[in-house]
C-alpha cells in the first residue's frame, strides 16, 4: 500500500471530529436531523480550516443509507464509495483548473439527469471564485432552481471576489482559523495513536506555526 499524507490519513470522517468549527457542524447536523437541506451552500475561509473537509461529510450524510444522529455510519455502501473517490453522484471540481464555461456547461446538462445510485447528486466545487464571469452567468439559472434531488457546495478562500448573485443564492458558512490550544489537542490525539513520542513543547510549536489551519498543522507534523 502506498503512502498517505498524514492530514489525508487523519481527515474528519464526521462532523464530531472537525476540530474548531462548531458554528458550522451543529448547523448543519441539525438541517440533516430534520430534513431541511438547503440546495446550495457556500463555506468560506482561509486555507486548511476543513471547508473542503465538511464538503465531504455533507455529502455523505446526506446520501447515507444509516444514518445516526446526523452523522455519516460511514459503513455503508454509499459512505464508503465517497470515502474512496468512486461514487458517481458525488461530483469534486477544482474551479482554479476547470474556471471556463465549457466545464459549466458540462454540470448544468448532467444536473437534468437523476441520481444513479444515491438519494441527492452533490456537486463540490473548491475555490469557486476562479470562475470566469462566463461560467458564472452561465451557472446561475442552475445554482437558484437546481432539481430537487441535487446539492452545490461551494469553497472559497477568496469570497469578496464573488459576485453578489453567488453569495445571494446560497446559504453562506463563514469558517474561522483554529485556536492553538485546539490544533494541538488533534495533533496529541494523532501523535498518541500513532505511537510517537512528541513532547508538548514541539506541538505546542507546530501550533503556533501553522496560523490557524489545522492542515498546515498535520503537515508539518
Amino acid at each position: 500500500m502506498g503512502y498517505t499524507a498524514l492530514y489525508r490519513e487523519w481527515r474528519p470522517q464526521s462532523f464530531e471530529e472537525v476540530v474548531g468549527q462548531k458554528q458550522v457542524t451543529i448547523t448543519l447536523k441539525n438541517q440533516i436531523r430534520s430534513s431541511r437541506i438547503a440546495h446550495a451552500y457556500l463555506l468560506c475561509g482561509t486555507r486548511g480550516t476543513g471547508k473542503t473537509t465538511i464538503a465531504k461529510i455533507l455529502s455523505k450524510a446526506v446520501n447515507c443509507l444509516n444514518l445516526k444522529d446526523g452523522e455519516p455510519c460511514n459503513e455503508c455502501e454509499m459512505c464508503k464509495k465517497i470515502n474512496a473517490g468512486t461514487a458517481i453522484d458525488v461530483v469534486e471540481m477544482d474551479a482554479a483548473s476547470h474556471r471556463g464555461i465549457d466545464r459549466m456547461r458540462d454540470i448544468i446538462e448532467d444536473v437534468q439527469y437523476p441520481p444513479r445510485e444515491s438519494k441527492y447528486k452533490v456537486y463540490i466545487i473548491d475555490e469557486v471564485h476562479m470562475l470566469t464571469m462566463e461560467a458564472v452567468n452561465a451557472f446561475l439559472k442552475t445554482l437558484e432552481e437546481p432539481p430537487k434531488n441535487v446539492i452545490f457546495i461551494l469553497a472559497t478562500t477568496d469570497p469578496q471576489r464573488l459576485p453578489i448573485t453567488i453569495l445571494s443564492r446560497c446559504q453562506r458558512f463563514n469558517f474561522t482559523r483554529i485556536k492553538s490550544d485546539e490544533i494541538l489537542g488533534r495533533l496529541r490525539k494523532i501523535v498518541t495513536e500513532q505511537g510517537v513520542f512528541a513532547d508538548d513543547n514541539s506541538l505546542s510549536l507546530i501550533s503556533r506555526m501553522s496560523d490557524g489551519a489545522m492542515r498546515d498543522a498535520v503537515s508539518i507534523l
